[in-house]
């Protein structure tokens, strides 16, 4: 019996697994690069959702306000002197926002040097202008305009205009509403 020699291999498995290698190296690296994306774009979502709840406390919170006694006689026109970051009580503007300033989604909003509208901070609110978790970049604000009397005479309508902050002064949200305070509501005390 005469021994067959093994052919010349040419080494046809090594360079297929190094082809593979490498190709599988490139998916794996692309996915973790995806997910990390992904993670941004989910964290800048959650900062935008956090701006708006900021700010739609600031308005819900000023349609509060309206219905209450505490707004009686404080009527006037507005401008930052009057509406200072200090304030601690709303204030019904005869002048609208965007008289006051160029851009209402611009915030915040700047009269004269100073911004405008009244700061309201919800309980357990924590602002920090350096980022950081469960923090909010500043307390949202928010303006009301006197648009008039209602249609059926029986009450004022007004523009409630309002801002607030995610944890970034890049997350930010602008609400608005038109509400009708009717003169026929009156809190009866818990009857």
């Amino acid at each position: 019996m005469s021994a067959r020699r093994p052919q010349r291999e040419r080494g046809i498995v090594l360079v297929t697994s190094l082809l593979l290698l490498v190709v599988i190296t490139i998916l794996a690296v692309s996915m973790f690069r995806s997910l990390g994306l992904e993670e941004r774009i989910a964290g800048n979502l959650r900062e935008k959702h956090r701006a708006l709840n900021a700010a739609e406390s600031a308005m819900q919170y000023a349609e509060w306000w309206l219905t209450s006694a505490d707004n009686v006689n404080l009527v006037g026109t507005c401008g930052a002197p009057l509406l200072s970051a200090n304030q601690s009580q709303g204030m019904v503007c005869q002048n609208a926002l965007h008289t006051q300033v160029a851009d209402v989604t611009a915030v915040p909003w700047l009269v004269g040097g100073g911004e405008a509208g009244v700061t309201y901070r919800p309980p357990a609110m924590t602002v920090n202008v350096v980022a950081g978790a469960q923090t909010y970049y500043a307390a949202p604000r928010f303006y009301v305009s006197l648009l008039g009397p209602s249609a059926t005479g029986h009450g004022s309508i007004y523009q409630i205009d309002a801002w607030g902050y995610g944890a970034t002064q890049n997350a930010v949200a602008v609400v608005e509403s038109t509400y009708l305070v009717d003169q026929g509501v009156k809190d009866l005390g818990g009857l």
